[in-house]
């Protein structure tokens, strides 16, 4: 807190403020401040008009509170919003101010490095910084900041009279982790004299001291040795659960916290307020983390950045990756992107030279990694030639009652829940309602043994199914979720427990007994000494997806879970049950590395992402196409659209009309100014109310 009034009189002196005698507001009669007299401030609002700097006057009774940072309570419009006070100046272009109607705290809870990220990241995303700073700082828990001030005015106090400094108990990394990498070594040493290397990791296990959680705990201790801070981003719970624990191994006690919003308000703002103070400089966390206010962060990491949950769900849908990537920009940190797969944005990193790669010597992969076998290999498919039609061929049911000898199965499947969705038997296009083309699905009917087929959407009986495409009538399912899958395995392993872990059900750890685990995407528990096999199941379901990244979500989906299975040397095996394609190959062959390269080549010569930036501009037809019009993009720019949106909303009335869609690809080197063009624009049509809103989204994963 006496840093940010140092920085408020250093203002002071910049703006060239000479001290006045106190004086009253000639509009409202409130005493002013006799020092820097203006607040800044961001109003919490989603308007995009609004996302700017307006000024207001500072009260003499909130002089002492109202320091950059600060939550603030102001009247706007006839109503009262929230904002964060960003700056205090002298002077205003503005010759009627309007004073600060409350200020919430003199914590300042907006950190200035934040902010700086928070106006980066609206920009990248053509969105607002309201927007962003709420994801960016928790909400509000009064008692909670009243500890922080008290414990602040004691640190000061201390220092002002001298007191020793507590030392910090250094990190204990331990023997090397990183054996088989043959330049991890040279990142860890540049790390630890406080250099800022870059790299993509490609990690081999997700189980056992060797696994990737331990791998990363080891990386933050040598950042901790340089005296600097660091930032881990996971997608999910279950491996922040796995990273705790790791981080926990390592480090001293209470030199890290994690910050989740599935912690609940009051543990999430006092692990918080703990960064803020510079109690502690390790912070490991889902999405919201990236925004932690780590003092001297030397580190960011981020784990599987390929994983949508990466991805905020709220406007402006930045991807955490990015987010860590502007930070690095901002702050000049190391980055360590890592994964058992590799996506295509961190092939990015490395083809342009930004980064280099840690991967493991092909001799050492071998050593690590399971047995993966096939059941569309040439081999496999003379021994079992119904194994193609069979969603368990005979190789993996038999693969599976030998490894339940020796420990746990895991079967990944693709969905969660009972009911499976329905394609056409003969050329396996998804079934479709002919009434709103929702997907069919196979359901009982209510007080009846008997199943019926019906629209997932609609809701409408379906009764006399057609294949739009080749005319069949008979269906099949291509979507069998865990909950009936795991029904199904254990009446064939009537003698082996079955557990599951999808849905609201999700488990961490699984112990080591012979066991089959059904887990959903995501949703894989992790034995301690590893799995003695694992079966892919719905791989040509996934592979199926109309997506862009089909294939390579398809592959991190399965490399996920075969790093869970043990070494081939072992006895691990790992049966994927999908027809022949690049990504069963690269499986086999264990090569992330090999397949992303070749993926981000053929998109760089088609110019699809990440080759080039992407925004998509939803809205109605009319919207799209008058937005779009008012645009002045260059010729580089290419646009495709607008056209209707395949699918339409769950439980949308089957006459509402479709949203449109306009995509737009553009080069890195004009991102910047069209990013800029998009933002004006929505804040011009929001002000003069022009249409209706238009969404604008920059680098979608599910646009493509």
């Amino acid at each position: 807190m006496d840093q940010d009034l140092g920085q408020g009189v250093q203002l002071s002196l910049l703006s060239g403020f000479v001290a006045k005698e106190r004086i009253a507001d000639p509009h409202s009669g409130v005493v002013l401040a006799p020092h820097l007299a203006v607040a800044q401030v961001i109003i919490d609002s989603p308007l995009p008009h609004l996302d700017r700097i307006f000024d207001y006057s500072v009260p003499l009774e909130f002089d002492a509170e109202a320091q950059p940072g600060v939550r603030v309570r102001v009247k706007f419009s006839g109503q009262d919003l929230n904002g964060f006070l960003v700056a205090r100046v002298a002077e205003s272009e503005s010759s009627r101010l309007v004073p600060l109607a409350r200020v919430y705290s003199a914590v300042p809870v907006l950190a200035p490095q934040v902010l700086e990220l928070a106006r980066k990241v609206a920009a990248r995303y053509a969105g607002t910084v309201a927007d962003v700073l709420r994801v960016a700082v928790p909400p509000r828990v009064a008692s909670l900041e009243k500890v922080y001030l008290k414990k602040a005015a004691e640190q000061a106090a201390a220092e002002s009279g001298e007191a020793a400094l507590e030392s910090v108990e250094p990190a204990k990394p331990g023997h090397s982790l990183f054996a088989e990498y043959p330049h991890a070594e040279d990142f860890l040493t540049q790390l630890a004299m406080g250099a800022s290397p870059k790299a993509v990791f490609g990690a081999l296990r997700g189980w056992g001291p060797l696994s990737w959680h331990h791998q990363l705990a080891q990386v933050a201790a040598y950042c901790q040795l340089s005296g600097r801070g660091a930032i881990v981003v996971v997608p999910d719970l279950r491996d922040l659960e796995l990273l705790e624990h790791a981080f926990a191994s390592v480090l001293p006690a209470d030199s890290f916290v994690k910050l989740t919003a599935d912690d609940g308000p009051s543990l999430r703002y006092a692990n918080f307020l703990r960064v803020l103070s510079g109690d502690v400089r390790i912070v490991i966390g889902t999405r919201s983390a990236a925004y932690a206010p780590v003092h001297d962060v030397g580190l960011v990491c981020c784990w599987d950045d390929g994983d949508e949950l990466h991805v905020e769900r709220r406007a402006p849908y930045q991807h955490s990756r990015d987010v860590l990537l502007l930070r690095s920009e901002i702050e000049g940190t190391a980055v360590l992107m890592a994964g058992h797969s590799r996506s295509s944005e961190s092939q990015r990193l490395i083809a342009t030279g930004w980064a280099q790669e840690l991967v493991a010597a092909r001799p050492e992969i071998r050593k690590a990694a399971a047995r993966v076998v096939s059941t569309s290999d040439s081999f496999e498919q003379e021994r079992d030639p119904a194994a193609a039609l069979a969603r368990l061929p005979h190789r993996a049911w038999e693969t599976a009652r030998l490894a339940l000898k020796f420990g746990p199965v895991l079967v990944q499947v693709a969905r969660t829940g009972y009911a499976p969705a329905l394609a056409c038997q003969r050329c396996r296009e998804v079934a479709r309602c002919r009434h709103c083309i929702g997907p069919l699905m196979q359901t009982r009917a209510p007080g009846s043994a008997s199943s019926m087929v019906m629209c997932k959407w609609c809701g409408q009986v379906e009764t006399a199914f057609s294949c739009t495409t080749c005319g069949n009538h008979e269906l099949r399912a291509i979507w069998v979720g865990a909950l009936r899958t795991a029904e199904e395995l254990g009446r064939a392993f009537p003698s082996v427990p079955v557990i599951s872990s999808s849905g609201e059900h999700i488990k961490t750890t699984v112990g080591d007994r012979p066991a089959i685990v059904v887990a959903t995407i995501g949703a894989e528990p992790v034995a301690p000494h590893g799995y003695a096999a694992a079966l892919l199941l719905d791989g040509d379901s996934m592979l199926r997806r109309e997506s862009l990244r089909a294939g390579e979500e398809t592959l991190r989906r399965w490399m996920n879970a075969a790093a869970l299975v043990r070494s081939a040397k072992d006895g691990g095996i790992v049966v994927v049950t999908a027809d022949e394609s690049p990504e069963v190959s690269t499986l086999v062959r264990w090569d992330p590395a090999g397949h992303a390269e070749r993926e981000f080549a053929l998109r760089h010569e088609l110019g699809l992402p990440p080759a080039m930036r992407l925004a998509s501009l939803t809205g109605s037809e009319a919207d799209v196409a008058a937005f779009q019009a008012a645009l002045t993009l260059p010729a580089e720019v290419r646009s495709i659209g607008p056209a209707p949106v395949l699918f339409a909303r769950a439980g949308a009335p089957s006459d509402e009309a479709p949203d449109y869609r306009t995509i737009l690809l553009f080069p890195y080197a004009m991102a910047a100014s069209i990013t800029a063009e998009l933002r004006a624009l929505k804040a011009s049509n929001a002000a003069r109310r022009v249409g209706a809103p238009v969404q604008v989204r920059c680098d979608g994963l599910d646009v493509l």
